[in-house]
């Protein structure tokens, strides 16, 4: 499992637990009713409300490293045509404003991606 998933499923447990007293909540708000029909009330409001949060844990960009690929590009480093890459951004590194981005090619890159891990920044 990779780093970024590492990270989205600590954030989902971590939801998962705050919807225990809002669902808890719920259960008390309607004890009256029938057990199973507050069950099912309390799941959809729960629903409801966490929906938004997971959608945004599992697809949102800021939880991941964003990456540039270009067909046609001369590497950076070792000046060979392929196709290129590059990290935008990634924890404690952004590259969104760059006026002149370094492509590399897919060996390069992973040579790059190496000593970005080695200074500490996760990619």
């Amino acid at each position: 499992m990779s780093r970024a998933n590492v990270k989205r499923y600590g954030l989902y447990l971590i939801r998962w637990q705050f919807s225990t007293p809002i669902l808890a909540g719920v259960l008390c708000f309607l004890s009256r009713m029938d057990k199973i029909n507050a069950t099912v009330i309390a799941n959809f409001i729960g629903g409801l409300i966490f929906y938004w949060i997971d959608m945004f844990i599992f697809t949102s960009d800021r939880l991941a490293v964003q990456w540039e690929v270009k067909d046609a590009v001369r590497c950076v480093d070792c000046g060979r045509e392929a196709r290129g890459y590059r990290v935008i951004r990634a924890k404690e590194y952004d590259r969104t404003r760059d006026i002149h981005p370094q492509f590399r090619c897919e060996a390069c890159s992973e040579k790059k991606t190496e000593e970005l891990r080695q200074r500490g920044i996760e990619i």
